[in-house]
């Protein structure tokens, strides 16, 4: 496996992921992220694109911070907000996260981390990226 290929796997592993995990929140199929952003997803009164622009803005560690310092494990709306996000950053080249002090791999450690926080556990059988 190539190295571009690894980081193209991650994308698709957390692409997948959160397709299930709305799936199984929503109890309804998750189309694309574009959609979902109709649905003005919030953390701790904060929109996603909030977050987003933040990402784009290259505060991707500012962003995290903030998510992760505010959102309820308990709100599944706040829960997707956070697999949304990290959908989101996953799609960003190496290059540009580089660029802005993050990895892929940090990509996926975060949405790992938010799986576990949110009860989500059983979702990461479908990963089988190397540690």
């Amino acid at each position: 496996m190539y190295f571009t290929d690894e980081k193209d796997y991650i994308m698709r592993m957390i692409k997948e992921m959160v397709r299930v995990l709305f799936s199984l929140m929503f109890g309804k199929k998750y189309v694309s992220v574009e959609l979902e952003k109709e649905n003005k997803y919030e953390v701790s009164g904060k929109n996603l694109k909030d977050f987003l622009d933040m990402i784009d803005s290259g505060k991707i560690n500012e962003a995290e911070n903030i998510l992760l310092d505010s959102i309820d494990y308990t709100d599944r709306n706040e829960v997707m907000a956070a697999a949304l996000f990290y959908q989101y950053l996953s799609e960003k080249d190496s290059e540009f996260l580089k660029n802005n002090n993050y990895t892929k791999e940090e990509v996926m450690s975060g949405f790992k981390q938010l799986l576990m926080q949110s009860g989500y556990t059983d979702l990461l059988c479908l990963v089988k990226v190397e540690e």
